[in-house]
Parts: C-alpha cells; structure tokens; sequence
C-alpha cells in the first residue's frame, strides 16, 4: 500500500525550501558534500550503513569505496539483526 506519490526527480534545498533538480546536479551536489566532509575530518568525517540483506559482493563493494576512496572505516553492514 502507498501512502502518496513517489518522487521521480531529485530535489535539493536552497534557502531551506526544496526544489527540483536534474540527476546530475543531485549528484555533484552529493559528492561536493563528501568532499567537503572528508578533506575537513578525513574518514571520520563520513559513514556509512549498509543493508544486511544485500549481496556479499554489494557490501563488499561498499566497504571498498569508503576504504579506497573515502578513507574512512566507518561502515556497518548491520548483519546482527
């Protein structure tokens, strides 16, 4: 059961007011703000969860990219639920 249209478009805040944005700006906007987190705190500054119920190979994938490109060791798989 859907409780309301789903969203088909990205949306970004300016000025504390959402609004619509093309994927690519989504996008650079999110990475400029990984960016931006890391080169102030380095890997402490970001984290990341991951689903316990993927693939092995997707959270593999996903520890890999906040060790490698990241730096950071804050990932969780959540797998103890």
């Amino acid at each position: 059961m859907r409780s309301g249209p789903r969203l088909t478009e990205p949306l970004v805040r300016d000025k504390g007011v959402l609004r619509e944005a093309s994927w690519e700006e989504a996008l650079d906007r999110a990475a400029r703000g990984l960016r931006a987190a890391t080169e102030r705190n380095g890997g402490n500054g970001v984290g990341l969860f991951s689903c316990s119920k993927a693939t092995n190979e997707v959270n593999f994938v996903a520890q890999k990219f906040m060790r490698q490109v990241l730096g950071s060791n804050n990932i969780d798989s959540c797998n103890r639920t």
